[in-house]
């Protein structure tokens, strides 16, 4: 999923935990050597070679992800770093979800991180959840959306509802609403306080009721304070007895601890994963006898529900033909007949955890020539950028690395034409790659904390959504794309700082291809970084599904 504008917010470093329930194994790799086969693709394949990898044990957080080993290749003539061989995540979903959200523990690190601004901090944090609304003018409710702090310092995706943590004792409670007759009648009985303390990992369940009661006691403490967000607290709640009131260091921790995410909410996202990839692969065998652009998104959300996952990570991306320039496309609604290639940029939503899943693959089941040799960059610039993944690499770097890749390969097309240096610092491939590489994936699929500067006048990285050195177990797009976009091009065409390195001629042959963009979800590690998404991308093995269904 492509950008939309969110907040910057301050670098929180990762913080440690313990756990032995995550059982990783690398996959077995092909190691590549110099010749050649077909498609203008050098390399034949070898005995593979089994990457290298530790055990899980009671330690840092991050020494339960394994090391990566390294393998080198050549692409369509084009220069290629060494790549750390990057392995899909085995992780045991079922088991880790079975457990409770692990809230008490983010509000553990919600506490440090406010106590590494304010040392000698207590007092109490305070969040309320979204309430139940209508629709303007009508007795419809509003689709229910939990607000994202909340859920991640309670795990409770139900309207109404309030916490609050005492940070002395570390005492958590939520406080949900008493029972209404009246919508007994029409909804039945709401989760009772047993219930909740059952679900969800907090100490207490109390009725809203006595939320301000509740508050004024605690409020009454020497110098306490009351950490809530600004705009999130309803008319009715009082702080009046606390000493201080901060409403601006709560949002601001929670954004930065999500960043990290701990072994509960990667099975999450994981699960997330699983469902789109299912979704992406039942597309696959639909595109060919479909007629128009929203028989295949209601085809992938219908392949989505019935696996248990009711809501999408975001409004689908359903692009046919040149449509697939248009990064965010809306319309989903378009004829496919005539058309080339088909984006698929979707993902669901499992539990308030996002997936974001891209694929672009022929409707007919047949690459042209032109949309083969743009597929395989975008492929190659994809697995570049990932094998340079690990704890502690420069976003900006990987970024900057894919640009590089598209222009070598828009080189070898004939599109682009000069120095590849000297189009680089021209920034000329921006016409091609108008977006950033990717976003931290989370609650959000846009998630928080990546500090995007959208104000830079480098347009290279003005919608680069993070722009810091990427933290153990993170989760991040990787989504490169090549895209011929006239609206965006054609200026570029008559600007002699750009022209000079465009060949318009033979750029003339490829703007049926609209665009391609390939999307996964990786986690970071020490040494590398693990795919948690297993949609098909390999085009040989989309051409072979499509054509076959």
């Amino acid at each position: 999923m492509l950008p939309t504008s969110f907040r910057n917010f301050r670098a929180y470093a990762p913080r440690n935990f313990k756990s032995t329930e995550l059982a990783l194994s690398c996959s077995t790799f092909a190691k590549v050597s110099s010749g050649r086969i077909p498609k203008g693709i050098r390399g034949a394949r070898v005995a593979p070679k089994l990457s290298s990898y530790r055990k899980a044990t009671p330690h840092s957080y991050r020494e339960l992800i394994p090391r990566a080993g390294t393998i080198g290749y050549t692409t369509r003539g084009v220069a290629t770093v060494a790549r750390s061989t990057m392995s899909k995540a085995n992780i045991d979903v079922e088991a880790i979800l079975s457990r409770k959200y692990p809230a008490k523990a983010h509000a553990k690190r919600v506490v440090e991180y406010i106590r590494s601004k304010i040392p000698d901090a207590t007092g109490v944090l305070y969040l309320e959840g979204r309430s139940d609304s209508l629709l303007e003018d009508s007795d419809e409710p509003i689709p229910f959306r939990q607000r994202r702090a909340f859920m991640y310092l309670t795990g409770v995706d139900i309207a109404d509802c309030f916490f609050v943590y005492d940070i002395a004792t570390k005492h958590s409670t939520l406080f949900i609403p008493r029972v209404n007759p009246d919508s007994v009648i029409w909804s039945g009985l709401p989760l009772s306080p047993e219930e909740a303390l059952a679900k969800y990992d907090i100490d207490a369940v109390l009725p809203s009721t006595e939320l301000n009661p509740t508050l004024a006691r605690l409020g009454g403490a020497p110098g306490s304070t009351v950490f809530a967000i600004a705009d999130r607290v309803a008319d009715s709640v009082s702080f009046l007895e606390f000493t201080n009131k901060n409403m601006t260091l709560l949002g601001e921790a929670i954004e930065e601890c999500r960043v990290v995410k701990d072994l509960y909410e990667i099975a999450l996202i994981k699960k997330a994963n699983e469902i789109s990839g299912v979704a992406h692969k039942a597309i696959l065998e639909k595109v060919k006898s479909a007629k128009n652009e929203y028989e295949l998104e209601g085809a992938f959300i219908g392949a989505c529900m019935s696996q248990g996952a009711k809501k999408q990570a975001y409004p689908s991306i359903v692009a046919s033909g040149r449509a697939a320039a248009t990064l965010h496309y809306v319309h989903n609604n378009k004829d496919l007949t005539g058309k080339d290639l088909l984006l698929l940029d979707a993902g669901a939503e499992w539990d308030c955890y996002a997936s974001d899943i891209t694929r672009t693959f022929p409707i007919s089941g047949k690459f042209t020539e032109e949309s083969r040799a743009i597929y395989e960059i975008v492929l190659q610039m994809q697995n570049d950028c990932i094998a340079m993944l690990k704890e502690g690499v420069s976003w900006e770097d990987v970024h900057i690395l894919a640009h590089k890749v598209a222009i070598s390969g828009l080189l070898s097309l004939g599109i682009l034409k000069g120095d590849p240096k000297e189009i680089l610092d021209a920034r000329t491939s921006t016409a091609f790659l108008p977006h950033g590489l990717g976003h931290y994936l989370g609650m959000d699929t846009h998630d928080t904390g990546g500090h995007p500067n959208y104000e830079d006048a480098d347009p290279m990285f003005r919608y680069l959504r993070v722009r810091q050195n990427l933290p153990a177990n993170s989760i991040i797009t990787v989504e490169p794309g090549i895209y011929f976009c006239e609206f965006i091009i054609r200026p570029y065409l008559t600007d002699p700082k750009h022209s000079k390195f465009i060949d318009e001629k033979v750029l003339d042959k490829y703007w049926d291809v609209g665009g391609v963009r390939i999307e996964d979800n990786l986690l970071i590690n020490k040494d590398g970084s693990f795919n948690l998404t297993d949609a098909i991308k390999d085009p040989d093995e989309l051409e072979k599904i499509i054509s076959s269904s």
